[in-house]
């Protein structure tokens, strides 16, 4: 970079100011532009996407591109509606004025993102910042180098950096960017992370974003259908390697059910991958040298039901299910973002809920039954970020529900409308009338206690 980071932000700052990116034609012909970047890029993508984490082209698009694609479709759609200032009601005693709510952009925002879904999790939050109105500058991941390059070469070819802008680096490039006058800061990554960025932000007392992780539990009731509840519970588990901040983390399953269920799983995990899932190109591998190491020792914390091959050269772990797992073992106290799947049994509800409610809130909670009360005792009974009845991620994937975490998983949310709303300050706008005045509520009033007693109640 030929500028130092201040200078980027000031640049950034001052762009902000001219009220370019508050024109709402600015916003929808930036997004239009971000949209057919991405489509001319999407050989490049699928390449460097491969590159990093063995992801295999379907998938990559499911997960990463065409995720992106459809919420800027989203954004470009509703955006006309977003932005409008919407009236609201005043008070009996403020006679004679309007009241409005007005969005407003903060102004430049800060965009760190993660290493699991290199592109979804850094363009998707973009496509926010800049249909709220806002500048930014985006962090990417230097643990996908390829992906990480290749977004700053596409945002740097393609857009004004005083609007948008990629800084390259790793954890003392994010350390110095959050030094810098931002106005907003949102952040993927983890918990511990996380903490860190809130402390940044609040010292200087700008609105963060964090979406974290935390271990999200899938329960699974004696009603379930046991063929599905395998099926989709391994998709969730499976994808991406495990490396998904809202993968089922551990399986609490009834006890009647458990070993029909980790069988279906078996034969799911087959049908998915093969016999080798290892050397399936369908099945990505994990992103570096030092989560493989930490994921294979958590293969010797319990009894290994199905999967347990490892190759060190491809970096990959077979998805597994570990049972007679000791509840002190490191897979139960660590996120696992890993093809390692613990299973745990219960024979009333309340015992797996209660488990539940021991451990910090989870970004991600999932529960297989057909009996709605059952459904609707975990739902009402347990806090989470977001999750799905009978299914497992498919939450995160629809704009119309608004995606994150809770406690130590999160703070804030976004996708859709909540995106625009996460970039957004509503500014309280009250115009009062000139047409007559109500003295009651001056000092000189000799009426003004009796009226505000009658008003304000």
């Amino acid at each position: 970079m030929d500028i130092s980071l201040s200078e980027l932000v000031e640049r950034q700052k001052q762009y902000y100011d001219s009220g370019m990116t508050k024109d709402i034609r600015h916003r929808l012909d930036t997004l239009q532009k971000l949209r057919e970047t991405l489509q001319g890029a999407e050989d490049q993508l699928f390449e460097a996407l491969h590159r990093d984490l063995s992801k295999p082209k379907a998938e990559a698009y499911a997960t990463e591109i065409g995720v992106v694609l459809h919420e800027i479709s989203f954004a470009m759609k509703h955006l006309k509606k977003w932005v409008k200032a919407r009236k609201v009601k005043s008070m009996t005693a403020m006679l004679g004025s309007k009241s409005y709510i007005v969005p407003e952009p903060y102004g430049t925002a800060l965009i760190i993102s993660p290493w699991n879904y290199p592109v979804n999790l850094t363009f998707t939050p973009l496509v926010a910042a800049i249909a709220a109105g806002n500048t930014a500058v985006v962090k990417p991941s230097e643990l996908t180098p390829s992906v990480s390059s290749l977004i700053s070469a596409l945002v740097r070819d393609h857009f004004d950096p005083r609007h948008i802008a990629v800084v390259e680096g790793g954890p003392e490039t994010s350390t110095e960017l959050l030094e810098q006058p931002f106005d907003t800061v949102f952040f993927t990554g983890s918990t511990s992370i996380g903490k860190k960025v809130a402390e940044a932000a609040a010292r200087r007392l700008i609105p963060v974003t964090l979406e974290l992780g935390g271990k999200s539990p899938c329960i699974v009731h004696r009603d379930a259908d046991l063929k599905l509840a395998a099926r989709r519970i391994a998709f969730g588990k499976f994808t991406n390697g495990g490396q998904t901040c809202v993968a089922p983390d551990y399986l609490l399953v009834h006890r009647e059910v458990k070993q029909e269920l980790l069988e279906k799983m078996r034969q799911e995990v087959e049908r998915f991958y093969g016999k080798a899932p290892v050397r399936s190109p369908l099945y990505p591998k994990i992103v570096n040298d030092r989560h493989y190491d930490r994921l294979k020792s958590y293969l010797d914390e319990g009894e290994i039901v199905f999967g347990g091959e490892t190759d060190a050269l491809l970096r990959k772990i077979a998805p597994t299910a570990l049972d007679n797992v000791p509840l002190d073992a490191q897979v139960m106290k660590e996120e696992i973002f890993g093809p390692i799947l613990p299973v745990l049994e219960y024979g009333e509800l309340d015992e797996a809920i209660r488990f539940v409610l021991d451990k910090p809130k989870p970004l991600a909670l999932y529960v297989f039954a057909k009996d709605e009360t059952v459904q609707q005792r975990v739902v009402d009974r347990l806090s989470f970020g977001g999750g799905c009845i009978n299914d497992t991620l498919m939450h995160v994937a629809t704009p119309y529900l608004p995606f994150g975490g809770v406690g130590e998983s999160g703070t804030g949310s976004y996708h859709g409308e909540f995106g625009f709303r996460a970039f957004s300050h509503y500014k309280s706008v009250l115009k009062q009338t000139t047409a007559f005045d109500m003295p009651f509520r001056y000092p000189s009033s000799k009426s003004g206690y009796r009226l505000m007693r009658r008003f304000l109640k």
